[in-house]
């Protein structure tokens, strides 16, 4: 039983990788590829347990800063270039956003400082 099975929450599930991306807009992709998540999906709530790579990134930063803790919490919305929009033209910046050639992904906007934790919208590949 690893770790994350013993709070009593799952199946958890390996997320994959960003080799899928068509677009990624992030500051190391190697660093991304590294990171390691595991999801837990549980009625409309998914948990994510992330471990950053070693090398420089949002995740790792927040970890060495701030210990383990909340880093995001991610909305899944319908249309995510317009969300994004939305936030954009409320003032937001994002800071991490990947694309997949069929338009879901994700977008991290720049809140911490404004909202004590990372918003992130996502839109979830349609199957």
């Amino acid at each position: 039983m690893a770790y994350y099975d013993s709070i009593g929450i799952g199946p958890w599930y390996s997320w994959g990788s960003f080799s899928e991306f068509t677009e990624l807009d992030v500051d190391d992709v190697q660093a991304q590829n590294e990171t390691i998540y595991m999801c837990a999906d549980i009625d409309n709530i998914q948990i994510q347990l992330c471990q950053p790579s070693l090398r420089k990134t949002p995740k790792r930063k927040f970890l060495d800063e701030h210990g383990e803790g909340v880093f995001h919490l991610g909305f899944v919305v319908g249309a995510l270039n317009e969300c994004e929009a939305a936030g954009r033209t409320a003032g937001l910046t994002t800071f991490e956003r990947g694309r997949r050639s069929d338009g879901n992904g994700f977008s991290y906007f720049d809140t911490a400082s404004m909202a004590g934790v990372t918003l992130e919208i996502r839109a979830n590949k349609r199957s």
